[in-house]
């Protein structure tokens, strides 16, 4: 009996501090809703009493603004994108014999520079000497017996068989001695392209073969990057197209064009493909070097842009401030605008201005819809 009389009390109390609790929280909320309503009577009751104020000109000098107004002028715009690309090289080759053999001369190094046709490394090619120096002797016998064969032909001497069979042994046997020299001048290595030894693979002693690299061949004269760009701007990027290529790793900027754009889509990553080349005579540019390309997208020459950041945005649309003149006064008026494309800070406008309009460069944080302007910057 007694714990019931303590608990009582308790849930008496706790009652009472939750409905206190909840009016409190019923009060603020009363409260904000009755804020956001005299709010939006002020803003009314602003722009009742300026409507009213330009109607009857009436003027507060101490509510002039200063501030700087810039003319429009139509100007070139353009509109880059970034993507990324990678070097690459047509002569960046590795070389191999075209038979197999053991090198027993090797007859350059590691950063020499080397011509198309250089012989670079000889391989073992005592047994085709052997077999070439045999031939030699039996095809110089079949050229004897071949002319004397030939002179009593002419002569009527001897049979039309004999003559046709001599002359075929000799034909044979030139036949294989070149087939013979052929096969000696398959194992030497010379180099398909007129560049730099990059790297020596094999050393002297081994064993090379067509399906082992004997050394990297690498000219950089000319060059060329790869990017992929997306479909977005598949009608925007076209070949000969003007482009600027930045290397950041050189802090290298160069000028260039593209040579080529891709006939398909990736339809994993939705891009294509374009190829910009190079000229590379001091060879700056390495293989497999990153390169950040600069793809102009958009061009108008009769522009009108301004700055972004005069844009501003309420509930209507897009806005800036612009200078008219009203009644003798120069006041600052509210102009809504369509925006296009921006870039490196600059915005397009097609629609709401025009050339020769003056907007509020300077000071256009501090002005409202009417208000007196102090300026410079515009006659």
């Amino acid at each position: 009996m007694k714990s019931k009389l303590i608990l009582w009390p308790m849930i008496s109390g706790y009652l009472f501090l939750s409905a206190c609790g909840s009016r409190v929280a019923d009060e603020n909320w009363e409260k904000a809703d009755q804020l956001a309503e005299y709010k939006v009577q002020m803003e009314d009751l602003r722009k009742k009493i300026a409507q009213l104020e330009r109607e009857l000109n009436i003027v507060d000098d101490k509510s002039t603004v200063n501030v700087e107004i810039t003319p429009v002028v139509k100007t070139n715009f353009e509109h880059f994108v970034d993507v990324m690309g990678r070097v690459q090289s047509d002569q960046n080759l590795l070389v191999s014999p075209e038979s197999a053999g053991n090198i027993v001369e090797i007859l350059v190094k590691e950063g020499d520079r080397v011509t198309k046709g250089q012989v670079l490394a000889r391989l073992n090619t005592d047994a085709l000497d052997r077999s070439v120096q045999e031939l030699e002797v039996n095809l110089e016998l079949a050229n004897t017996l071949f002319e004397r064969q030939e002179m009593l032909w002419k002569q009527n001497i001897g049979s039309e068989v004999q003559y046709l069979q001599a002359k075929s042994n000799k034909e044979s046997l030139e036949r294989r001695l070149e087939g013979l020299k052929a096969q000696r001048a398959m194992a030497v290595i010379t180099s398909p392209v007129t560049g730099v030894v990059d790297d020596l693979i094999q050393k002297r002693g081994e064993m090379a073969g067509p399906a082992t690299p004997f050394a990297r061949i690498v000219n950089l004269d000319k060059v060329y990057i790869t990017a992929d760009v997306s479909e977005v701007y598949l009608n925007q990027v076209r070949h000969g197209d003007s482009i600027q290529v930045y290397f950041p790793v050189l802090d290298l900027t160069r000028n260039a064009i593209i040579a080529r754009t891709s006939s398909v889509l990736d339809p994993d990553s939705r891009t294509f493909r374009i190829r910009i080349e190079l000229d590379n005579s001091r060879n700056q540019i390495r293989p497999n070097l990153m390169a950040v390309l600069k793809l102009r997208t958009y061009q108008n020459q009769e522009a009108v842009v301004v700055p972004s950041i005069l844009i501003k945005r309420d509930f209507v649309g897009d806005f800036l401030f612009v200078a008219e003149e009203n009644n003798g006064r120069t006041v600052a008026r509210k102009r809504y605008i369509e925006r296009g494309l921006n870039d490196n800070n600059n915005t397009v406008v097609y629609s709401g201005l025009n050339s020769g309009d003056g907007i509020i460069t300077l000071g256009y944080g501090q002005v409202v819809d009417g208000t007196v302007l102090n300026h410079t910057g515009l006659n």
